[in-house]
């Protein structure tokens, strides 16, 4: 999680940030920690744009796209075919005849998992969607998992808890190396080296995979780590004085440009004017290249046929690839390359001697979201407890 304060003096989070439905670890915490959880405005369903164009719900290209949907929701219930375990999801997609309704289930599916849709397979996809649920799970926002919002921002949880224990968190330090023995591991990082009895790694697979071991790790692992990938996706939150849009409609929706975007009014209950946009697959890489100037009038400028002028002016502008990061290496979590199951959801986490494992990805239900991180730390930390001779709660 991460959460900067604008030049209104609101929080506004870069990384996690929902508590969605059934997500009572991360509610929970907010609660404990001293925050105020909201519901997000939201509309009953979001807007579709393309261009100046808003297209109704009733139209072909709406019906053809939810078709698709309702396919993929019965087969995650049923079962996905093995044969499309080598299928990806882009090569699934051109079957779709409607060209507008494929590019809408492009941005869904980009958006929701932040999968470089050439490299992920429709098998784990619809495995995900099982796991996850279903569909209306993953992409609702009342009910779902786009929920509530906390008003000083997630990340504060982060910040909060690292106060708590003061000088014991050693901030850009790395670890570049785990060498494990019998009574503990040894950790190398950029900021020192550590003897501990226990670790917990935290870092998703493909991050995990810089870090060297002695002895090597154990096969599975090592295929984990090779046979996995970061999702890849952009996040920008522009900032208002007051959230003006809601004079003309509301700001929720699904934007199908060259770089497909999701859209959502996260702006808290006594304002100021939060707008946050999504960009996730390779199409988040296409800004890369560009000026901040460059990206926030590309993005706004998508916007203003549909919520105004005013849009082309905020007060703010936050943004984060989190791709580009080198501690995460993308977001919101690891996933399978195409071909493998390896990171499947949830990820196996037995420990590795002196060593344990963490993560969204291994948790038992919401992998993905921050509830899952926290089950996962959860988790961790009684594997720790029990083998320093404890009682875990």
């Amino acid at each position: 999680m991460l959460a900067e304060t604008t030049v209104l003096g609101s929080r506004v989070d870069l990384g996690g940030q929902w508590i969605g439905r059934g997500h009572h670890r991360f509610a929970a915490l907010a609660a404990e920690l001293g925050t105020d959880v909201f519901e997000m405005h939201t509309s009953k369903r979001p807007s579709i744009i393309q261009g100046d164009t808003m297209i109704r719900t009733w139209s072909p290209d709406l019906v053809a796209a939810g078709a698709v949907l309702a396919i993929w929701e019965t087969l995650a219930r049923i079962g996905t075919p093995r044969s499309w375990k080598p299928l990806s999801v882009r090569a699934w997609l051109r079957r779709v005849p409607n060209r507008r309704a494929r590019r809408l289930l492009e941005v869904l599916v980009s958006v929701t998992s932040t999968a470089d849709l050439g490299d992920f397979s429709m098998h784990a996809f619809l495995e995900m969607v099982r796991y996850q649920g279903g569909l209306t799970a993953m992409l609702s926002t009342t009910g779902g998992a786009q929920e509530n919002l906390v008003v000083q921002a997630a990340g504060t949880l982060t910040e909060r808890l690292a106060a708590e224990l003061g000088d014991r968190v050693a901030f850009d330090s790395a670890v570049t190396a785990l060498h494990r023995d019998e009574t503990g591991v040894t950790v190398h990082s950029t900021g020192g080296t550590y003897r501990a009895a226990e670790v917990i790694v935290t870092v998703a697979s493909p991050t995990a995979a810089g870090i060297e071991h002695q002895p090597p790790l154990p096969a599975h692992r090592i295929r984990l780590q090779d046979n996995t990938s970061m999702g890849v996706v952009y996040k920008a939150i522009a900032v208002f004085e007051r959230p003006f849009w809601r004079e003309r409609r509301d700001a929720e929706m699904i934007v199908l440009a060259d770089s497909g975007m999701a859209v959502f009014d996260t702006s808290p209950p006594r304002g100021p004017g939060h707008l946050c946009v999504l960009v996730a697959g390779p199409e988040a890489r296409a800004f890369d290249g560009l000026t901040l100037d460059a990206r926030r009038s590309t993005i706004l400028g998508l916007l203003v046929a549909h919520l105004g002028s005013e849009i082309l002016e905020p007060r703010g502008w936050h943004e984060k690839a989190w791709h580009q990061d080198r501690h995460t290496g993308g977001g919101y979590s690891a996933l399978p390359i195409l071909g493998h199951e390896d990171g499947y959801f949830p990820v196996a986490a037995d420990p590795t001697g002196h060593i344990h494992w963490a993560g969204t990805e291994t948790a038992g239900e919401h992998a993905g979201y921050v509830e899952g991180a926290i089950e996962s730390g959860e988790r961790a930390a009684r594997e720790v407890i029990r083998a320093m001779g404890g009682a875990p709660r």
